[in-house]
């Protein structure tokens, strides 16, 4: 691997693309950061030794204000009673678009159209460290797993053979487009498993350099965004059922809060089953890096032949909110969660009085609300002229996988659940 992943703390210059045109080297930070979108708080696969990188005593406060700001105007947007942001009447009221995809919507705008200061970006990245693994932990209560009973092993089934397709259509692809193979495998593997992370995880072991995890990482995030926006639209126009949709976007989106802000978009039941099959997807990032570390990194070279030494995790091959999920999901379902009941006085004003509150509704709730912030501090986090210089090449690659991905699944869904 190159001296940013070796060494973090020093940061590249911007370098001439074999690909074609120009490219700026990620900093320590932005590594460090990248698997934090999708939970993911250490490297599972680096080079060693690695340093610790000292902390720079910034304040994350102006960081928390925007995100607050940010996703406080997404949920004034989202509950605006004109359509698109309302359709139906009475009971049959939806809002279609969440509040979430609002939130990182307008994060992406602020950060592109407006000059706002560097120092956001430390509460930002702190936001999106925290919040999502507590929003995955929360939403979790929403599910039932008893309703998953029907669709378990044909919707694993589906996981898998998605998986093998990403890998495959992105190798291809990125081959006849010129691409070298270990760029394709990058594009491949976020594509397949969880986007950021599984590129970061994959990249010592294939000792891909500076460029491909630039170009890959660059081509995962626009898709991804692409994709989080684009299904939830597809399947309003298909009229696909909450169930097939859960799968379709646990299967299809790159990124975790992408994939839940998309669900949830469709339906509370769509939502919680596309957690849970993204998450599926995450964990079996472990077998795919155990194969990898056992064919490639048992037997790569040493810093005196001019390599570097990789250390795998395997304690961290399954990230710890993956088992707050289930752990959440199955209290649920045992319904262990309990109602809270209270008896307020009679002097207290009718405005006030609550009777009941359940927990699970509760913790939905806030689950909800902590995606929309994380998703505000992504989408002040996204440089749309950084992602505008990733390669043809590296485009093209993305979009045929992130189609072949999307149309294989949507069929093995129709043909096995």
């Amino acid at each position: 691997m190159s001296d940013t992943l070796t060494r973090p703390g020093v940061d590249k210059p911007k370098t001439s693309s074999r690909y074609g045109g120009s490219l700026e080297a990620l900093s320590a930070d932005a590594f460090m950061s990248l698997g934090s979108m999708e939970g993911m708080f250490g490297a599972i696969v680096e080079a060693a030794p690695t340093p610790a990188v000292a902390e720079k005593g910034l304040s994350r406060w102006p960081g928390y204000a925007a995100a607050g700001i940010v996703a406080a105007t997404a949920y004034v947007i989202h509950y605006l009673p004109i359509a698109p942001f309302q359709v139906g009447q009475g009971a049959s009221i939806r809002r279609p678009i969440s509040a979430a995809i609002i939130a990182i919507l307008l994060g992406v705008l602020a950060r592109n159209l407006l000059s706002l200061p560097s120092t956001l970006a430390a509460g930002s990245q702190r936001i999106i460290k925290k919040a999502i693994p507590i929003s995955i932990v929360l939403i979790g209560a929403g599910l039932n797993l008893l309703h998953l009973a029907s669709v378990g092993l044909p919707a694993l089934a589906v996981i898998v053979l998605c998986i093998g397709v990403a890998f495959a259509s992105a190798y291809y692809a990125g081959r006849v487009m010129g691409l070298g193979s270990k760029l394709s495998l990058l594009i491949g593997a976020g594509t397949g498993i969880c986007g950021n992370s599984a590129i970061v995880a994959v990249a010592p072991l294939i000792d891909a350099d500076d460029e491909d995890l630039v170009l890959s990482v660059g081509t995962i995030n626009l898709f991804g965004l692409i994709a989080m926006f684009a299904c939830p639209l597809l399947g309003d126009l298909l009229h696909v059922g909450s169930r097939a949709f859960g799968i379709w976007a646990g299967t299809t989106i790159h990124a975790v809060p992408q994939v839940v802000a998309a669900g949830f978009t469709h339906g509370p039941e769509a939502g919680a089953l596309a957690t849970l099959v993204k998450l599926v997807r995450v964990a079996l990032l472990a077998p795919m890096l155990f194969v990898m570390a056992l064919v490639y990194a048992r037997h790569h070279l040493s810093p005196g032949e001019g390599g570097h030494r990789v250390i795998v995790h395997y304690a961290r091959f399954v990230p710890w909110f993956v088992w707050g999920f289930v752990g959440t999901a199955t209290l649920g379902t045992l319904g262990l969660i309990p109602t809270l009941s209270f008896s307020p006085a009679a002097s207290v004003p009718q405005v006030l009085r609550i009777d009941s509150v359940s927990l699970v509704s509760l913790m939905t709730t806030v689950g909800e609300v902590v995606l929309t912030m994380a998703m505000a501090s992504i989408g002040l986090e996204v440089a749309v002229r950084k992602l505008a210089g990733v390669s043809r090449g590296a485009i093209m690659t993305g979009l045929i996988a992130s189609v072949t991905l999307s149309a294989a699944s949507y069929g093995l869904i129709h043909l096995l659940v």
